[in-house]
């Protein structure tokens, strides 16, 4: 069984309440997790990972699903954009991981360019899955995966970096955990991973007001996020980077942009257990970038998680909606994927150039 639903379906103002069921128009819970919401044309669409039932869920058995709403409260089932298939040769072979699909429409070339994590079923490749569509709804055409940056320096390279007897030392991957802390802070992993490229897992994207796209990842066995210029076509990395937050060991990185002024929101490296997010902020995408601590305030009834928590929940995107920016995080389920569910709270910018994310019943009310 593959799908979720209701006995009788909710009234629609209580629909959208935090944490409840959301139906599409078939009454069945959306299944678009680690998800991307982004509007084209008179339409919102909502991309994500298709999820099944019990901890096999965690993989891809169907692809990348995606939902259309003309209001963000009514959401039609639009199927399966990018389908696993069934060659084992193939980076989205069934049963592998497409983990955090995002999707940017790039004026240049009039393509819809989706993003995502692309690993296997034991989480080790760490590559950039990319695909190409004419249309919203796709179906898209996967290109490749791999990993970006390769034989690119950032633009915050230091000598260190380039030490070459410290690259030579450098454990090999299969040697090292992310959990590995202070093996990886002692570790040149930016230069032993030159040749073949960086790591990229948890990951999103951000179009900047002059149509620049950039890739925002988690880098070096989680240890450091790196932030990544695209191309001017969207398909591909420019070799323009920068490692921001060094051994801070974040991921489920969502970034957005308000009054000049770049804004992050990410969680720490627990796998499926909820932490406490973290925030920061910059004057440059590329940083220098400040930490500010926890923006979470309030207690979610339903869990009783607070901010220490994250309500229970981690980020998967930002979308503006009314002059709003909305954050939507998931309330991850390992014991049956398919009943993840979603919160989406309100951005509460501050006088001090911070940003704080406050615990409310319903975003849309």
């Amino acid at each position: 069984m593959e799908t979720m639903t209701e006995s009788r379906e909710p009234a629609l103002e209580s629909r959208w309440k935090n944490g409840a069921i959301w139906p599409d128009n078939h009454g069945v819970h959306i299944n678009a997790h680690g998800g991307h919401i982004v509007h084209f044309g008179n339409l919102w669409y909502w991309y994500g990972e298709h999820k099944i039932e019990g901890w096999e869920g965690r993989l891809a058995w169907h692809g990348v699903h995606a939902y259309s709403s003309p209001d963000l409260r009514h959401w039609t089932d639009c199927g399966i954009v990018l389908p696993v298939v069934d060659d084992p040769r193939s980076p989205i072979c069934r049963g592998c991981r497409i983990e955090r699909p995002k999707v940017i429409f790039c004026r240049k070339t009039g393509k819809f360019v989706m993003y995502f994590h692309s690993t296997d079923a034991n989480h080790t490749l760490a590559r950039c899955g990319v695909a190409v569509a004419d249309q919203p709804l796709g179906p898209f055409r996967f290109l490749y995966a791999e990993r970006p940056e390769k034989g690119c320096w950032p633009l915050d390279t230091t000598p260190a970096d380039r030490d070459p007897a410290a690259i030579a030392a450098c454990p090999k991957e299969e040697e090292l955990k992310s959990w590995h802390g202070d093996i990886i802070r002692r570790s040149n992993i930016l230069g032993r991973d030159l040749p073949n490229g960086q790591m990229s897992r948890d990951m999103t994207l951000f179009v900047d007001e002059d149509e620049t796209a950039y890739h925002i990842y988690a880098s070096e066995h989680n240890s450091t996020i790196h932030i990544s210029r695209l191309t001017p076509d969207y398909l591909t990395h420019d070799g323009t980077y920068v490692r921001a937050f060094r051994y801070r060991w974040m991921e489920a990185p969502v970034l957005f942009r308000h009054g000049g002024r770049y804004f992050l929101m990410m969680s720490g490296c627990t796998s499926w257990a909820p932490n406490a997010a973290r925030g920061a902020y910059a004057d440059h995408i590329f940083g220098p970038w400040t930490e500010f601590g926890n923006p979470c305030e309030g207690t979610n009834p339903d869990n009783g998680c607070g901010p220490d928590l994250t309500f229970g929940a981690q980020g998967a995107c930002v979308f503006f909606h009314e002059n709003r920016h909305i954050v939507m995080l998931d309330i991850w389920n390992p014991e049956n994927f398919i009943d993840s569910r979603y919160l989406w709270l309100p951005v509460k910018f501050q006088a001090d150039g911070t940003f704080r994310l406050p615990y409310v019943e319903s975003a849309l009310s």
